[in-house]
């Protein structure tokens, strides 16, 4: 992904002056360039209103330009960037800043002020902004102030989760789970807003692909398990249960080839549809999830989409993304907890230390014992977030939490898992998250905070509710009946 750095300005004060805002703002396009996760794209100084409409058109166009940065270096008289704002379809970052961190203050003149205006120019193209009701960021300050260059990259992750769903092709192996409301969702609604296309694939189709892998294919992936995990001795080579080992890698071989020859970055299972899987896929699941794959039980492709997104927003980041279901409260006063997990489905990059490769039954499905990764999730600072389908709205919400390690050891657990304490504190976290009628399956990040989905939800045009220190239900269900509101006018007639 590229970002586009745009630079407005206007021939009144001449060449000479023009050649200087050029090469300022190469230098501030440069210096974003060198501290960002991703590049940035400088482009000629625009200084009439067909230039800057041909450039936001190009955007649109452009599959690799994830959103544009934009600063008034000099005065741009704003009716010059209505046509092209009106058309602009990418994400829009106003950076108000200028070329000097400090003022010369001995040697200003009036060249120097006409110069060095964006106090004057970016007020004028905020007003615009606003006048038109365009969707953006604002981030004010000097760009060698990293605070400045933080916040420009929370944007830059939001504008790359946004590009990748905006294109994100997701698989159905089935249907969804039986009678459950929150899995269910409008994918024409979903493909119009977001952009991902959701399809769903007979379970056999994947068994095709399943029963299809080589031998030696599955022998060469049981060995990559047995030096990347600590496999338990029965299901190492020679054990006495090594053949569900083998057949847990022939899912994955076969579950990587059916979505990479489709082009899909994200997928879904149920247990309730397995066709001729003679495992629930465990083992397989949690690898591609580590490999930045989506992934969501139960047929619930929003919340597949969601974690695809959000391991795109984390890439580079320090602290794992997975797949996450609240499943049951400590609820001793004073130590609060919740204890999420999944069938089998939980990430490894949120593991603390080497996951160990286990085989255990499993009482629903009515397959084979299923292979799987446990481990405790590492303590950290994260966010739950879930992804819910009000009917008329998309709805985000988010709770800022903080993993720590169990109490006490969960010997016979033998799922993958992760204990975390919600803020402020689990009575208005739980409140709050039945109020705002958020799902039990999230995506749980120590790498994606806050401010990301903040700009997330916003590039979407969707509503976020977030669940951290300052919250109270009272002043939570306010919220939710403003969001109401305003969402529905947004929407028009």
């Amino acid at each position: 992904m590229k970002l586009w750095f745009l630079t407005g300005s206007q021939g009144l004060y001449g060449e000479d002056t023009l050649r200087q805002v050029a090469e300022q703002s190469r230098a501030v396009a440069a210096a974003l360039d060198e501290a960002l996760p991703y590049e940035v794209e400088w482009k000629p100084v625009l200084t009439d209103a067909g230039a800057i409409r041909r450039a936001c058109l190009k955007a649109n166009a452009d599959d690799d330009c994830g959103g544009l940065i934009a600063w008034m270096h000099t005065f741009s008289p704003a009716k010059m960037w209505i046509a092209g704002l009106d058309a602009l379809r990418k994400p829009l970052l106003h950076l108000h800043t200028q070329a000097n961190r400090e003022l010369p203050w001995s040697s200003i003149d009036m060249d120097f002020m006409n110069l060095n205006q964006a106090a004057h120019g970016d007020r004028e193209f905020g007003f615009v902004q606003a006048r038109l009701g365009v969707p953006r960021t604002t981030v004010a300050g000097h760009v060698a102030d990293p605070s400045v260059v933080a916040r420009i990259a929370a944007w830059a992750r939001a504008a790359a989760g946004r590009a990748e769903l905006s294109t994100l092709r997701l698989a159905r192996f089935g249907d969804n789970m039986r009678d459950v409301a929150v899995t269910e969702g409008d994918k024409v609604e979903a493909q119009l807003r977001f952009g991902v296309s959701v399809n769903t694939y007979g379970v056999n189709d994947l068994v095709e692909a399943v029963d299809a892998a080589s031998d030696a294919d599955v022998t060469a992936l049981t060995r990559e398990y047995e030096e990347l995990y600590r496999v338990a001795p029965e299901l190492r080579a020679g054990g006495e249960r090594h053949e569900s080992l083998r057949y847990a890698a022939r899912i994955e071989l076969g579950l990587r080839h059916f979505l990479d020859a489709g082009g899909f970055r994200a997928f879904t299972t149920n247990f309730e549809d397995l066709g001729g899987l003679r495992q629930l896929p465990g083992l397989a699941v949690q690898r591609l999830m580590a490999d930045g794959y989506g992934f969501g039980g139960e047929g619930d492709w929003k919340t597949s989409a969601l974690l695809r997104t959000l391991k795109v927003m984390a890439e580079g980041r320090p602290g794992g993304t997975s797949f996450m279901e609240d499943y049951t409260y400590h609820l001793t006063p004073g130590e609060e907890l919740i204890l999420g997990a999944h069938m089998l489905e939980v990430c490894p990059t949120i593991a603390d230390g080497v996951p160990s490769c286990e085989i255990h039954p499993l009482g629903i499905g009515g397959r084979e014992d299923p292979v799987r990764l446990v481990f405790d999730a590492a303590p950290a600072p994260a966010v739950v977030v879930g992804l819910a389908d009000m009917g008329d709205r998309f709805r985000l919400v988010a709770n800022e939490i903080d993993v720590v390690s169990p109490l006490e050891p969960l010997p016979r657990l033998p799922v993958a898992r992760a204990v975390w304490r919600p803020r402020p504190d689990l009575r208005t976290s739980a409140e709050s998250w039945l109020t705002a009628g958020a799902p039990h399956h999230t995506v749980l990040s120590a790498a994606v905070g806050a401010e990301e989905l903040a700009d997330f939800a916003d590039m979407l045009g969707v509503e976020l509710v977030l669940i951290d220190a300052s919250t109270t239900v009272r002043g939570l269900v306010k919220e939710l009946r403003w969001n109401q509101a305003y969402h529905r006018l947004a929407q028009g007639f």
